[in-house]
């Protein structure tokens, strides 16, 4: 493999974990930010204790201690969700107790409440910089970027010492693949506090793309001397040592990882190249046969569920464009592995077709430089949104190349996603996939009623398409219309049975319409089905309202079903 093509890839690489980083590390800061303490206690308490752990404890220790606090408040204090909910009462001008409230909240994963109190707390008090900091965070979870990166640099105005709030925007700003001005960010963090993990995963990930592979591999030693650094800092100090030349080193902190995580497709994928290069084909196809399902797993559609529904599918919009990179480099291995009919197999299992020139045939598929088509495929994503450019401009009107403009714009620039996507259906109205594709970026631009009109008329000439029900089943409940939700998510249940969270859904939609009989039937379903670790949240909120809607049963409220009620004289 050419040594740019290898650099295209650690590009790739660095970038995905770079958004795990951000998600991981923002749920530790959520509960590091500050302890939680009880409502009888001082203001002045709060404020000791928020400002005396940061400048006294690591990161990690701090995000240990802090969700030991966490912990104990639920504990000893009886917080509940319930009185989370609860009108603002007493407690509404006091900014300790609304931070309290917006805590509790945030931590049961109810960001639109959270917000609210943190908001409020702030108006109280403006120069609150942590709960300026925890409502830059929930922002975050709620994908409204802008306005996180504004909360990150307001706490900055107001807490000049504190390396967190640093180390978050810097966090922010690589995603938002703005890394000149994430780099001074990221190094001051670090001035403050030598320790900081997140800061020194993020300036790595920078230093290794811009080519700088010697300081991301002395920010990555520095970071994994952390002894609770995540499997995300080892696997980016072995692509650190493997563009150093390393391989050696790089084998051993890629098996680290997988002791770790012996399912991580990085892992698996980078390992089975060093041992493609080293010859060792056979433990080599090893790792490539167990990256396989990972990554054919990773390709499919999703559903998100709780109040982070959306903005969960938009941080993951990316995924199956980043399980396509890698079960192309998978089908390329197998190549190299001399495993011509694997390649082939893995290929048109993910529904892989490379672009390709103009054919020996004179068919016509996309005219370019063979330079510009491999960009095209390449894994790197800002070249190969470039090539696609490019090519488009050779190709103005092959819709195609738009719809992959419309993929590859989709979390970057969603405007220009949507454009390329009803373009790209303006020429082909009947490609239901291109269709799709515009009906998902419509449903990540809150455009749920254009979505659901497009989404319907797919549905309708493509009965059996499975991404086109699900996208359709979001519009139609964030769109409150709650019964046409219900159906579709009885399709999703009837296609997959093990759709537990479709029971869910199904339950909250028939309980905002006043069903509560049948609320009840779906919320008991989803409870006997439930993982306990996957869907906690949702358990939590579930137990919640079963006492009171049992009893609004009782009291022979909601509306009845169409057997239960009284014929008309």
């Amino acid at each position: 493999m050419h040594q740019d093509e290898r650099n295209q890839h650690l590009k790739v690489a660095a970038e995905e974990l770079a958004i795990l980083i951000l998600d991981a590390s923002s749920f530790a800061m959520l509960i590091s930010t500050s302890p939680q303490i009880s409502v009888s206690t001082p203001d002045t308490n709060l404020v000791f204790m928020i400002q005396w752990l940061p400048n006294t404890m690591t990161s990690w220790s701090r995000f240990a201690a802090f969700a030991a606090a966490l912990f104990l408040l639920f504990g000893c204090n009886r917080i509940t969700l319930a009185q989370t909910d609860d009108a603002f009462g007493d407690g509404s001008a006091d900014p300790v107790k609304l931070f309290e409230r917006g805590q509790n909240a945030h931590a049961h994963g109810d960001l639109l409440k959270a917000l609210e109190f943190y908001e409020e707390a702030i108006k109280v008090r403006p120069e609150f910089a942590e709960a300026e900091f925890q409502r830059g965070n929930v922002l975050l979870g709620l994908s409204r970027l802008q306005d996180a990166e504004s909360g990150f640099r307001r706490t900055i105005e107001l807490r000049k010492d504190w390396s967190l709030p640093y180390s978050a925007l810097g966090a922010l700003l690589v995603r938002l693949n703005r890394d000149a001005d994430a780099e001074p960010v990221l190094r001051h963090a670090i001035t403050l506090d030598r320790q900081d993990n997140l800061a020194l995963r993020m300036l790595a990930d920078i230093r290794l793309r811009a080519g700088d592979a010697k300081e991301a591999l002395d920010l990555t030693r520095r970071a994994t001397n952390d002894a609770d650094a995540p499997v995300s800092t080892w696997i980016l100090r072995a692509l650190a040592e493997r563009a150093t030349g390393d391989n050696v080193a790089a084998l051993a902190s890629f098996d680290h990882v997988l002791q770790l995580d012996p399912a991580n497709l990085s892992a698996l994928i980078e390992r089975a190249e060093i041992r493609l290069a080293a010859g060792d084909k056979e433990l080599a196809l090893a790792d490539l046969k167990a990256a396989e399902p990972l990554a054919l797993e990773r390709s499919r559609v999703r559903i998100f569920v709780g109040d982070q529904r959306q903005a969960m599918a938009d941080r993951a919009a990316a995924e199956p464009l980043a399980a396509k990179a890698s079960l192309s480099r998978l089908a390329a291995d197998y190549e190299l592995a001399g495993q011509p009919d694997e390649a082939r197999r893995v290929a048109e299992a993910a529904g892989l077709s490379p672009i390709q020139q103009v054919s020996g045939s004179g068919a016509l598929k996309v005219l370019g430089t063979p330079e510009e088509i491999e960009a095209a495929n390449s894994d790197d994503p800002v070249a190969a949104r470039k090539a696609f450019e490019i090519l488009h401009g050779k190709n103005p009107n092959n819709a195609m190349l738009m719809a992959r403009l419309g993929a590859a714009y989709r979390t970057v620039d969603p405007n220009r996603s949507l454009d390329y996507y009803k373009r790209a259906v303006t020429i082909e109205p009947a490609n239901a996939d291109y269709a799709t594709g515009y009906s998902s970026a419509l449903v990540q631009a809150r455009r749920f009623a254009e979505a659901a009109a497009i989404l319907r008329r797919v549905i309708a000439a493509a009965p059996s398409n499975y991404a086109a029900h699900a996208n359709l089943a979001t519009a139609l409940y964030e769109l409150k219309q709650f019964a046409a939700a219900v159906a579709e998510y009885e399709w999703l249940l009837k296609t997959k049975p093990d759709l537990t969270v479709a029971f869910y859904f199904i339950a909250t939609a028939h309980d905002y319409l006043g069903e509560y009989d049948q609320a009840l039937e779906a919320y008991e379903r989803f409870l006997a089905r439930a993982d306990v670790k996957a869907n906690q949240l949702e358990i939590e909120k579930v137990r919640l309202r079963l006492p009171s809607l049992r009893r609004q049963i009782q009291l022979g409220q909601g509306v009845k079903r169409k057997s239960e009620r009284p014929t008309q004289p």
